[in-house]
């Protein structure tokens, strides 16, 4: 029996935590749900019973608690996720806050396991979870030399306000979340930008993609993120070349059977992954896998995942599903 804390219980990805937390097959003796002050008193639910939600304070963790997921904002984890590692806490964290730390371990389980070095754990980046579950396999099997990446990703992504700003828009109000409505519109622009021109979200998918598939500096990547009118789903359009040969059977094949995978690839009957048939699935889908016909050793892969579920809430509870299976 494991003690579990929510911390951002409330939130679009706190919610669907619990959600997940509640469909899994975890031995869940208590569960704590933590937010601000706004939203403590609030009362919600976990496998049938009342939780209230606590407000989360420096002494929030000095009870005995094994795991705590968080989704609260980067702030929040810097402040909090150090005090709940020191009283023993493993802590899930959903923000980019200590994805990059050197000491942390950045965790996608379908692709590596935590070491424990510290008991943080960073979530990555729900498109660049999405992106290496597939590019795992045919990494060990052909090598990548070079990747691009072009997002399209779901308002949720942007938490209730972007959610807002799309159906709010629908009516013809003017956006809250967004520089630009984001109704009818695609917006090239996710998080703040650079110096350099990239966004941090953009720099975020190179980054996270080099550490979590442990690639040198002598593989390329770069990225595009953009803002599209969908709700849920994210999906990404990853463009790779590989350092051996390889063919379109033997790359659906690897794929087929790639583990938190799933391949929806018959063009011919307009079967591929899309958004509205992703939402409320854990799985990786992939598709519209095709030879780059400008490169020898390039590649498309059509990618599209449920970027709150298996982009955040889900792939926390499965850093704790392996913990615990291993415990």
């Amino acid at each position: 029996m494991a003690i579990f804390a929510i911390v951002g219980a409330t939130g679009v990805v706190g919610t669907k935590m619990i959600e997940r937390l509640a469909e899994s097959d975890l031995q869940v003796d208590t569960v704590y749900m933590m937010a601000s002050s706004r939203s403590a008193g609030k009362i919600l639910k976990f496998r049938g019973e009342d939780v209230v939600v606590e407000e989360l304070n420096d002494h929030s963790f000095d009870k005995d608690i094994d795991y705590a997921l968080f989704s609260a904002g980067g702030s929040t984890s810097l402040q909090y996720a150090p005090i709940a590692e020191r009283n023993g806490v493993i802590v899930i964290d959903n923000s980019s806050a200590w994805r990059m730390d050197p000491e942390i371990d950045l965790i996608v389980p379908e692709c590596n396991a935590p070491t424990l070095n510290r008991k943080i754990i960073a979530n990555p980046n729900c498109s660049t979870i999405q992106s290496v579950v597939p590019l795992k396999p045919l990494n060990d099997k052909f090598g990548i030399e070079r990747i691009t990446y072009t997002t399209y990703q779901a308002v949720s992504g942007s938490g209730q306000g972007g959610i807002d700003d799309l159906l709010n828009g629908q009516k013809g109000e003017a956006p809250k979340k967004y520089p630009h409505p984001i109704y009818n519109n695609v917006l090239p622009h996710i998080d703040s930008f650079l110096e350099n021109g990239y966004t941090k979200e953009e720099i975020k998918m190179i980054d996270e993609t080099k550490k979590i598939l442990e690639l040198g500096d002598d593989v390329s990547i770069t990225a595009t993120c953009v803002r599209v009118p969908v709700i849920n789903s994210h999906a990404v359009q990853i463009d790779v070349s590989f350092k051996k040969d390889a063919s379109v059977e033997e790359v659906r094949d690897i794929l087929r059977n790639a583990p938190g995978v799933v391949l929806v690839d018959d063009p011919e009957n307009n079967e591929y992954p899309i958004p509205t048939e992703v939402t409320g699935h854990d799985e990786v889908y992939v598709g519209r896998i095709r030879k780059d016909i400008s490169r020898p050793k390039g590649f498309h892969i059509w990618c599209v995942a449920d970027n709150i579920r298996k982009g955040a809430a889900s792939n926390a509870v499965q850093i704790a599903e392996l913990l615990e299976s291993n415990r």
